[in-house]
């Protein structure tokens, strides 16, 4: 028997490990692929886009805020993976009526390695979740950042940031930036005032979840003036899990581009 907490206190046992998974959260389709599991993996959402191609193997149950409940339960799974924020309560509490659904909540690199840990005890895969939470710590360690503050925006119209109990803070902060914004919580809206009475040393535009592009670089430095901005890929900073992994070598050259634009305002 297979006893395992979820990380909203939701108790579940398995008789024993799950042979059909439904991951509802692209980075943790991710992880499961890099545990070694994908052979286990029957479902998964259409923005689970890591591993490459993986998706077309596999059937597609939906998005993260609308899961088609019919065909998840069709495939019927012997364990889904959800997250508090990712997914509805409403999907989440739809599915619970026929499968055990193991729920994630991440705000910190630390809540991630207990999620990889957690993932790893179910599937019977410890040693690789271990593998790769050491990797994690050592790959943090490697990132050469002096601190720098920065605004890191995630919407627009209106433009909205991140506070301090958000998994992008996290890493902002262990990557050696710190959040302009780090006394708000959650992802509150903020004006181009509020970003310029915050000072930043840089602006980063994300990827995601609003698709930030080079036009939009050139509309803030017109309210703005010299601040850096620079488009980031927002899966390194928001990815929990095994992307992480991959983080280094981009944050290191995101660091240079960075020089390089103060350079350019100079």
């Amino acid at each position: 028997m297979i006893k395992a907490i979820d990380q909203l206190g939701d108790a579940h046992q398995f008789a024993e490990s799950p042979s059909r998974i439904v991951s509802l959260v692209p980075s943790i389709t991710e992880l499961l692929c890099d545990l070694g599991l994908q052979n286990k993996v029957v479902g998964c959402t259409r923005f689970c886009v890591h591993p490459k191609d993986f998706k077309k193997s596999i059937t597609i149950v939906g998005g993260t805020k609308k899961v088609n409940i019919q065909k998840v339960k069709e495939l019927q799974p012997d364990l889904i993976i959800a997250n508090k924020e990712e997914n509805t309560k409403e999907d989440i509490e739809a599915l619970r009526d026929f499968t055990t659904v193991w729920v994630s909540d991440i705000d910190t690199i630390d809540r991630a390695h207990d999620m990889i840990r957690s993932i790893g005890d179910i599937c019977i895969a410890r040693e690789k979740a271990e593998e790769i939470i050491d990797m994690s710590i050592s790959i943090l360690s490697q990132i050469s950042s002096k601190t720098k503050n920065v605004a890191y925006l995630i919407w627009k119209s209106p433009y909205m940031t991140i506070g301090a109990d958000t998994y992008i803070h996290d890493v902002l902060n262990r990557s050696g930036f710190e959040n302009v914004f780090g006394e708000s919580l959650r992802y509150p809206e903020v004006t181009i005032e509020d970003i310029k009475r915050q000072d930043p040393e840089v602006i980063f535009l994300s990827s995601e979840p609003f698709p930030f592009k080079k036009q939009h670089i050139e509309e803030l430095k017109e309210q703005m003036g010299q601040v850096p901005i620079v488009l980031v890929d927002g899966e390194y900073f928001s990815w929990y899990g095994s992307r992480i992994l991959h983080c280094t070598n981009y944050i290191n050259r995101l660091l240079q581009n960075i020089v390089k634009e103060e350079q350019s305002t100079i």
